[in-house]
């Protein structure tokens, strides 16, 4: 039988993401509006940040914005929206200067010009960055990311800019919005809720899922490498036969 490695030795995760959920129960359990979660929740992301940076981890890919989001109360709607401001903001400059990039995916065209000329502000000042990688996806559903990306595809073909016996899952993933980007290692979500919420869809195929009972605004780099550590004892197979079982 093959040795179980230590952790010093298992592989760490490249790229992190993360489904930050729980803002809203947290509040509650407080007796204090949704609002006051999310601005916790932001503390919560700072926290992540750091922590994927002293960690090692050169991606980290988080859920801000769902697509979904918007069917939410106006109220709630601009305050996640306000969050964002104050994050780029407050953040911008200190994450320059530690050398992290900040990039958003998601869907553009229905966003106010404030907020899109936010995110490209943000994405030029950080563009040359290589310390860490950060990705907000915002407005964003995978779903949505697949369907988009199909009709860029479709839309080469019928072009004659790609043929149509080329097209190939590597391919195909050169037309999503994380074409520049490693699939994540592993996906975390946190709140104990067990389900991808329409997040990276396609990038998740072989993801390790870790599932933390910890409400977002809790989140600390306890809590990340704890689900490092979990990453650390798993069997990545891809469809193959894991090391323990052919031994």
């Amino acid at each position: 039988m093959a040795a179980v490695p230590t952790p010093e030795a298992a592989p760490r995760p490249r790229h992190v993401a993360i489904i930050m959920d729980g803002n809203g129960r947290w509040a509650r359990a407080r007796s204090r509006p949704r609002s006051f979660g999310h601005r916790e929740g932001v503390e919560a992301l700072r926290r992540a940040v750091e922590a994927a940076g002293e960690l090692g981890v050169p991606y980290l890919t988080v859920f801000g914005f769902s697509t979904e989001n918007w069917r939410r109360p106006p109220d709630e709607v601009n305050a996640l929206l306000e969050l964002l401001r104050l994050y780029v903001d407050r953040d911008l400059e200190r994450l320059a200067s530690e050398g992290v990039r900040v990039r958003v995916i998601g869907a553009r065209d229905n966003l106010n010009p404030d907020i899109l000329e936010m995110i490209e502000r943000a994405e030029r000042r950080t563009a040359q960055n290589t310390a860490l990688n950060l990705t907000i996806a915002f407005n964003y559903g995978g779903q949505q990311e697949i369907t988009r990306a199909a009709k860029k595809l479709a839309g080469d073909v019928a072009g004659g800019r790609l043929k149509l016996e080329d097209v190939s899952p590597d391919v195909f993933a050169g037309y999503l919005d994380t074409r520049d980007l490693p699939a994540p290692d592993i996906v975390i979500r946190t709140s104990g809720e067990l389900r991808l919420s329409n997040f990276l869809l396609w990038q998740a195929a072989y993801s390790e899922l870790v599932f933390l009972d910890v409400l977002w605004p809790d989140f600390d780099r306890a809590a990340m490498e704890r689900a490092i550590a979990e990453f650390t004892r798993r069997d990545r197979r891809y469809g193959g036969i894991g090391g323990e079982a052919s031994s």
